[in-house]
């Protein structure tokens, strides 16, 4: 099956490339999926101003609503796993989130590190990862811009950025309704969505949607356990995991006074909870083929193994409610975006202020046994921002696009930690408790930003632009309380303070050229920016250097991309190649360092470069028929990494050499220099096709189908060959069944069909592996963030 599949996935890309849009507009008339008219045009806004997207020199991926409705693409992870060249993996603490495009991303284990792939909702920068915590449902499209981006998505989007635009209200009265249920996770959902006119000049647009989920994707299979050194039992957690519950909503005004004036208000708010927050954590390799903790079979499976914290210890344990795992999360966002069309001239303000505050009790060593690690965790994070542009678009060969952002934020960090296997104390406000960590980071950021358009040839294109870009951050630091067992390591009471400013310019250039109308040639030159910042999550030890281990630098990028945009065969068919180089400085790795019981956020050099090819095909001679697929090979190694650190249990001969520490007993570091990055696969590809016809007297029925084709790669990001996770193939497919004018629908959705686990990111397992540095060194038992199983759901929608 999977050398079939591969050969397919081989064979469409031999065809050629496209754009991956799936050929639909974002909100498609009644029967434009049936009309014989070859390919819709594709339209995207990664300039910030609506265009073509064979007409920008960027490389897009743009998924329309029909697509996202069709698969069912309600969250950032599900817009990943349809999208080749983008991974996330969702982890339990830190940023919560890990994710890479064409082999470059951030580590997860660090809150204070923002997503070098950014994510922006309706024009607003949300840089981190927990933002992977949020529903998405009721959207006019989503784009994926590959490479860096720093001219028009905020800041700090050096690999690329996920661009998530929700809809707006409609002119005319329209309420829809969906209910659905997904066999597996025995999870029900029910949304409501009302759009039209209040008045000539304003609309409303409603959406409302909430999930239940009685079972769950992975299966905990753990059992009792006495604790070491408490006299507490722990008992497994929810045997179905995650079983989640969420209610999300917004609401839009759109007032339009005049035809020069738009004013556009959404306001929006998430609350979701998991009866687990690390369910997804799957000892996917131990060297003896069983837990090094507990002795439970390792592998690529849909298993899972934790343990509730003991009712008694939970009773006075900050956040730890009943002692039962769980993650809370809760948010709300209010954006304002303004157009005044003046002729030549449009300006646009966007003000967005967004809060978010995630809460859970994680069974942290994630292997559940009589040395269990909880912890719980409170953090908030708030940001207001303020962009205003201008942009010219005069009857001449010169035309203008500037503006400036401005925002602040902040964010409040508070954890609390227990080691079972310690000498915990028994008494006092702190019982149970290992150690505390409270931090801080406030920020500010003033950016300001241009660029030049000069079509100074017919079909040539000179564009010229720079991002500057001032920021600061104020952070604290401190173990309020640190238990006996560790107070020879950590610093109780010490207050560590960071002061940084960062001042950056990013230019951006590029060139088109339009032999034909429905070719274009482009060849860019871009630069990207992240600022340094603070480890909030971190640990302060006194066998490293605080000042030095809680602060890291910038990360910066620049190279070329270039390719073919083409649309032939009468607009029956695009073909697009593109072909890409960047190299990263300071690229910023996050590191657990166990010789001195510190984390750490490393700096390394890498580069990426790689080609990628994509088609789509609607032939006018089978009305409704769509078949799209792409290619893409990627390259990316560390070009200067000469200290990494090594892995847990690696020895002297598989090259942990290179600074010998007495306090940790051997070598403590390794040379990957020339090294692939992890979550870096060389090749990824999809091919895929819809079909809607009519079938009956105001009927019509529809099927997709998508196969999405990975190569293998390593998990980890420091040379772990053991954290190879194979190559793979999932196939999506659903087919419909409903009213030729949209009024019902019935439809049977399948994900990941052929049940594939792949990992999405990873770590060493807490609390396992040994020697390293040395001659005879034990490998650590590896943790991956799995993805989810198969999954079928039965949906209805209505039209009122």
């Amino acid at each position: 099956m999977k050398g079939a599949l591969k050969g397919l996935l081989l064979a469409s890309c031999m065809l050629g490339g496209g754009h991956v849009s799936f050929a639909q507009e974002a909100q498609p008339q009644a029967t434009a999926e049936t009309e014989n008219t070859g390919l819709t045009e594709i339209t995207v806004t990664a300039r910030k101003r609506v265009e073509s997207a064979q007409s920008v020199p960027v490389a897009v991926t743009a998924i329309s609503a029909k697509t996202i409705e069709q698969r069912d693409m309600t969250s950032i992870e599900k817009i990943a796993a349809a999208t080749p060249s983008l991974t996330v993996g969702h982890a339990s603490n830190g940023s919560s989130a890990q994710v890479t495009l064409r082999g470059i991303g951030s580590s997860s284990t660090s809150i204070g590190i923002e997503q070098s792939v950014a994510t922006v909702v309706d024009g607003v920068y949300y840089g981190q990862g927990r933002v992977l915590e949020e529903g998405f449902f009721d959207l006019a499209g989503v784009e994926v811009l590959k490479g860096p981006q720093v001219l028009f998505f905020g800041k700090n989007a050096t690999a690329g950025v996920i661009s998530i635009k929700t809809a707006d209200p409609t002119a005319d009265w329209e309420f829809r309704t969906k209910a659905s249920y997904e066999f597996k996770g025995q999870q029900a959902q029910v949304e409501g969505i009302a759009s039209g006119p209040l008045s000539p000049t304003l609309g409303v647009r409603v959406a409302l949607r909430g999930t239940k989920a009685w079972g769950g994707y992975y299966d905990n299979v753990s059992r009792d356990y006495q604790l070491a050194n408490l006299p507490f039992v722990s008992h497994p957690t929810t045997s179905d995991q995650p079983g989640n519950r969420e209610f999300l909503g917004r609401v839009t005004l759109k007032w339009e006074p005049t035809s020069q004036i738009t004013d556009t208000l959404k306001a929006s708010f998430d609350y979701n909870k998991a009866n687990n927050s690390s369910y997804n954590y799957v000892n996917y390799f131990c060297p003896t083929g069983k837990t090094s903790l507990a002795g439970y079979e390792c592998g690529f499976n849909f298993v899972t193994h934790q343990n509730n914290m003991p009712a008694e210890e939970a009773k006075n344990f900050p956040y730890a409610q009943d002692g039962k795992l769980y993650n809370r999360y809760k948010s709300a966002a209010v954006t304002n975006t303004f157009n005044y069309d003046m002729g030549d001239v449009t300006l646009t303000n966007v003000t967005n202020f967004n809060w978010n505050n995630n809460q859970w009790l994680c069974a942290c060593e994630f292997g559940s046994s009589p040395n269990s690690v909880w912890a719980t965790e409170n953090s908030s994070w708030k940001a207001f921002s303020n962009e205003v542009r201008a942009l010219t678009h005069y009857d001449s060969p010169v035309n203008l696009m500037v503006g400036v952002l401005y925002q602040k934020t902040r964010r409040d960090f508070a954890q609390y930690v227990s080691y079972s296997a310690s000498n915990v104390p028994s008494a006092g406000p702190n019982q149970y408790q290992d150690g505390t960590k409270t931090s801080f980071t406030k920020g500010e950021t003033i950016s300001a930003f241009g660029q030049v358009t000069w079509k100074f040839l017919p079909g040539l294109e000179f564009d010229a632009g720079v991002r500057y870009t001032h920021e600061k951050k104020d952070s604290e630091f401190t173990q309020p309380y640190v238990s006996a067992a560790f107070a020879g390591v950590w610093p109780q009471g010490v207050v560590y303070s960071a002061h940084q400013r960062f001042d950056n310019w990013s230019p951006d250039f590029s060139l088109t050229y339009k032999p034909m109308r429905d070719v274009m040639f482009y060849a860019s030159y871009k630069t990207g920016y992240k600022s340094g910042g603070f480890s909030n999550g971190g640990i302060a030890s006194v066998l490293g250097d605080p000042s030095k281990d809680l602060v890291f630098n910038p990360e910066t990028t620049a190279g070329w991309e270039g390719g073919v945009k083409s649309t032939l065969l009468d607009n029956q068919l695009r073909l697009n190649l593109g072909l890409y180089s960047y190299k990263y400085k300071d690229l910023q790795i996050d590191f657990f360092d166990s010789s001195r019981i510190a984390f750490q956020t490393l700096t390394a050099d890498a580069r990426t470069k790689g080609v990628e090819a994509e088609f789509e095909f609607a032939p006018r001679a089978v009305a409704g028929l769509n078949v799209h697929g792409n290619v893409n090979y990627n390259k990316a190694v560390y070009t200067n990494f000469p200290l990494a650190p090594c892995y847990a249990g690696q020895t002297i001969a598989e090259g942990c050499n290179t600074q010998f520490s007495a306090i940790a007993g051997g070598f403590t570091r390794q040379n990957l220099n020339g090294a692939t990055l992890g979550m870096a696969p060389h090749w990824t590809g999809a091919f895929g096709l819809t079909y809607d016809t009519p079938v009956a007297s105001g009927l019509k029925a529809g099927i997709s189908a998508d196969v999405r084709y990975s190569s293998s790669y390593l998990v980890s990001g420091f040379g772990e060959s053991f954290s190879r996770n194979p190559s793979y193939a999932v196939l999506d497919a659903g087919v419909r069944l409903g009213a030729e004018d949209d009024n019902w629908q019935v439809a049977l959705v399948g994900k990941n069909l052929t049940n594939k686990q792949y990992i999405n990111g990873g770590v060493d397992g807490p609390l396992t592996g040994g020697g390293t540095g040395t001659a005879s060194g034990t490998h650590a038992d590896l943790l991956g963030f799995g993805t989810q199983p198969r999954t079928v759901q039965f949906q209805v929608s209505k039209r009122f």
